[in-house]
């Protein structure tokens, strides 16, 4: 079976690889379905438009192109083996709800809509009360003399849309775009609806999942419709995919990597970034248009075709940055909250290290082409590493101490939307409870029994703050936030706190800290200063301390049946 075609009426005048079905007419693939292809105009799973544009726009040697030309089909098929953006359908009715407070507009509705066959319910604005569900199944509830009243409806057409109708799928305002787009897509959608689910959610390294306390919902916060909603009493997050635009701005946001890009997650831009050793990456979203966009692309320039806008953040860009070698050219017109702070702290991070700025952002034509120019290669920064399995900021951190190396760098201060931190502990206050370390769930806090001492990678802190509210011992941990220390002890675990353990004084087995221990005969050791067996249970294991308890009682009352005699 051919995977890869290439579609021009005129053809290519250049060879390329016999892996690629190249064809002048439609016609000769009109019953046939590929992989990858040049065109939508053509049917496949995935569609490579990056191939005409690098074609049309490189100033790469022939046999460079022909080489490259091949590598953009692997390069897109590798993104479609890798993909989990797994494909759904949705039935919907023909029950439309039509909200207008104009009789205009209603006017307008009806006539244009003559002769479908809807199922149609209007309302005014003022009666609407509240939207939940989504297309395909929408409730709305609306006030009909002082009662609630529920509709149930596959689809809405409201004049002039209040934001919360919209964040919901299925909503369409006529004002927004036209009323005839607006009627061909509800008819378009009654005949067929399908959506893709865009993230993956891994709730064990989730910072807001039954935490007891709020540390972070980044993610519901700049989320633009309800694909995320958290429920404050469950600390749990609810994901709608039928709701998700595809965006990507929560992948940008979340601390720990819980949350992935399922067109591309992790794993598949890595493999992604092999392809590009020695090339220069430019970074296009699928929503910038190529069609149209004629600039020259220098030798060794490379599209890296990416589906959302938002979802890049630090850690893949860096992976990006190292397997290229060189440094990256994003074009897009929008920068995400969480990636453009990304972006900003790899260029801090790299003007420290290499004098350059990791990524160049072009948001038009001409900034483009002034990107393309200035794009090179920098010495020493290429890094490669199996970093299967690890998590999000355990690759960073590895990735990150590549370029610090031996050196000191000086302190970069992270951002609102990505955070990272540095532990501080009092040591002369701690008992090693290792409460903090049960709460870290990125492992940046550890304990080790070898020798009794709370560490911390700070690398992989995310400042998060749960440790610091779960602490139980006051003037105790505290963190340094939003810093990142560009020094070797930075991505090695530091000593907080240690301490040795109490031996039993009736057994001799150890059985907790010494300050522990110590902390609780401070405490109880005055009530109990009256009765010197319950003073010493303070420093009785477990075992022991009910033996000497029942032993003294019995001891008691022999005395007492003596005394009695």
């Amino acid at each position: 079976m051919q995977e890869f075609i290439y579609y021009n009426p005129k053809g290519l005048d250049f060879p390329i690889s016999d892996d690629i079905l190249v064809t002048t007419s439609l016609n000769e693939v009109q019953n046939k379905s590929f992989l990858i292809s040049n065109t939508n105009l053509i049917s496949s799973e995935l569609t490579a438009r990056e191939v005409d544009f690098y074609i049309k726009n490189s100033k790469d040697a022939l046999s460079k192109k022909i080489e490259n030309v091949s590598l953009l089909y692997e390069i897109a098929a590798t993104k479609y083996d890798f993909a989990q953006d797994i494909s759904y359908d949705q039935e919907v009715s023909k029950d439309i709800l039509l909200v207008a407070n104009e009789k205009e507009d209603y006017d307008n509705f009806i006539a244009s809509t003559l002769n479908d066959d809807f199922n149609l319910f209007y309302i005014k604005e003022d009666i609407l009360k509240s939207i939940s569900g989504h297309i395909g199944s929408l409730s709305v509830v609306v006030d009909d003399e002082s009662k609630d009243v529920t509709l149930n409806v596959a689809q809405i057409v409201w004049f002039d849309a209040k934001e919360e109708g919209l964040k919901q799928s299925g909503t369409f305002d006529p004002n927004t775009s036209t009323l005839e787009d607006v009627i061909n897509t509800l008819r378009e959608n009654i005949t067929s609806y399908s959506y893709k689910k865009f993230t993956t959610y891994d709730k064990n390294i989730c910072q807001y999942h039954e935490r007891r306390e709020e540390i972070c919902s980044k993610c519901e916060e700049v989320c633009p419709t309800v694909a995320i909603v958290k429920d404050d009493k469950t600390k749990t997050l609810e994901f709608s995919q039928i709701d998700c635009h595809g965006c990507g701005g929560c992948i940008s946001v979340c601390p720990s990597g819980a949350l992935d890009y399922a067109p591309s997650n992790k794993e598949s831009l890595f493999e992604l970034s092999k392809f590009y050793k020695n090339r220069y990456p430019l970074i296009i979203p699928a929503k910038m248009q190529l069609d149209n966009l004629d600039v020259s692309l220098k030798e060794d320039v490379l599209p890296f075709a990416i589906e959302g806008e938002k979802f890049l953040h630090e850690e893949t860009l860096l992976t990006l940055l190292q397997m290229s070698g060189s440094q990256l050219i994003f074009y897009t017109d929008f920068i995400s909250k969480g990636t453009g702070d990304a972006i900003r702290i790899l260029n801090d991070i790299y003007q420290k290290k290499y004098s350059k700025d990791a990524i160049i952002i072009a948001e038009n034509e001409e900034e483009l082409t002034k990107a393309i120019e200035e794009v090179s290669f920098i010495e020493g920064s290429y890094f490669n590493f199996n970093q299967d399995e690890l998590k999000k900021r355990e690759i960073f951190s590895h990735r990150l101490q590549k370029i610090v190396g031996d050196d000191n760098l000086g302190v970069v201060k992270t951002g609102e939307h990505v955070h990272y931190g540095l532990v501080k502990v009092n040591d002369a206050n701690c008992t090693l409870c290792l409460v903090c370390v049960g709460a870290c769930n990125v492992d940046a806090l550890q304990a080790d029994a070898s020798d009794n001492t709370l560490r911390l990678n700070p690398s992989l802190c995310t400042s998060c703050g749960y440790c610091e509210v779960s602490c139980p011992e006051a003037d105790c941990l505290t963190i340094e936030r939003d810093v990142i220390h560009l020094e070797p002890t930075w991505f090695k675990e530091n000593i907080l706190a240690q301490d040795t353990l109490f031996a039993c004084v009736e057994c001799g087995k150890e059985f907790a800290t010494t300050k522990s221990i110590e902390k609780i005969a401070g405490i109880m050791g005055p009530l109990f200063a009256s009765d010197p067996v319950k003073e010493r249970s303070l420093y009785c294991c477990a075992d022991c301390k009910p033996k000497i308890m029942m032993q003294n009682y019995f001891d008691q009352k022999n005395q007492g049946l003596n005394d009695a005699r």
